[in-house]
């Protein structure tokens, strides 16, 4: 992993890996990516513009990255190391109490070398509900799901704000695609590398950063619920990248619930809605 890559020239990058492949010119054919899919030029690119938006928003600021141990935010993270070095990456663990496969989110911080915290959510998830209880107020059970998220979320800016940093969203074009994500929780960030690129696509990417297999391949799980992502969508996701990208699907049950769920959460992408004056 390269500390500082803050002198790439774009123009004429010499990409031949180790293996001897020529990375200029690896094409992914998947149809969860774009035609002609180069995960090495993507990456690049990524780069660049992460070193972009902090030229222009906090030359000397940190990223701040919530560390789950899956492949996005380890991707995020990886990704701020080329663009910044290591020592301008902070990692954020946050369990709330137990997390199951906290052993992947130490594995990411230890690859990285990267600085890193671990702050327990639970006495704040509890505390929040408690009140509620107290108050009389029904919780539901979405209540007791996304808050999590949104407290994690505070957190990150707490730390931001702490430690002089900008907040890296986590989320992919899959994801956000059928509103799977929590508003104002990770749903929100200062900058988002991904949100663009479907899991198919970080995924390629990830290789491309010398991650371990095990967090590039890990299966995804909402760390909310304990559920798998797909348990929770009902399809998987290359199923969806491949409709995202293609327009291509097998099974009308599966589109019309794809296209249901885009349609519904297409708010949570947008800017609040202001009365105009």
């Amino acid at each position: 992993m390269v500390d500082n890559i803050n002198n790439r020239n774009n123009d004429n990058i010499n990409n031949t890996g180790k293996s001897g492949i020529d990375e200029n010119n690896l094409n992914i054919q998947n149809p969860g990516c774009k035609k002609d899919f180069n995960p090495y030029s993507v990456k690049e690119k990524i780069i660049l513009w992460i070193q972009d938006f902090f030229a222009e928003n906090g030359p000397d600021c940190n990223a701040i990255v919530g560390i789950s141990g899956g492949k996005d935010s380890s991707t995020v993270a990886a990704l701020c190391v080329e663009a910044l070095g290591r020592d301008r990456v902070i990692g954020v663990l946050m369990p709330n109490d137990t997390q199951s496969d906290i052993d992947c989110a130490r594995l990411l911080v230890n690859h990285l070398q990267i600085k890193n915290y671990t702050i327990n959510i639970k006495d704040s998830v509890n505390g929040v509900l408690n009140q509620l209880e107290n108050s009389n107020i029904e919780i539901s059970e979405q209540t007791t799901i996304n808050l999590p998220a949104r407290i994690r979320m505070s957190v990150l800016y707490a730390v931001s704000q702490s430690s002089h940093g900008r907040v890296a969203n986590t989320c992919n074009l899959s994801e956000d695609w059928v509103g799977y994500a929590t508003r104002y929780g990770d749903g929100a960030g200062d900058f988002s590398p991904l949100s663009n690129l479907t899991v198919s696509e970080v995924k390629e990417i990830a290789k491309t950063l010398n991650l371990p297999d095990e967090l590039i391949h890990k299966v995804p799980i909402d760390g909310l619920s304990d559920k798998t992502d797909e348990e929770n969508l009902g399809f998987t996701y290359d199923v969806l990248d491949r409709y995202i990208r293609t327009g291509e699907i097998d099974d009308k049950n599966t589109k019309e619930k794809i296209d249901s769920m885009h349609e519904a959460n297409k708010f949570k992408l947008e800017l609040m809605p202001s009365f105009k004056f």
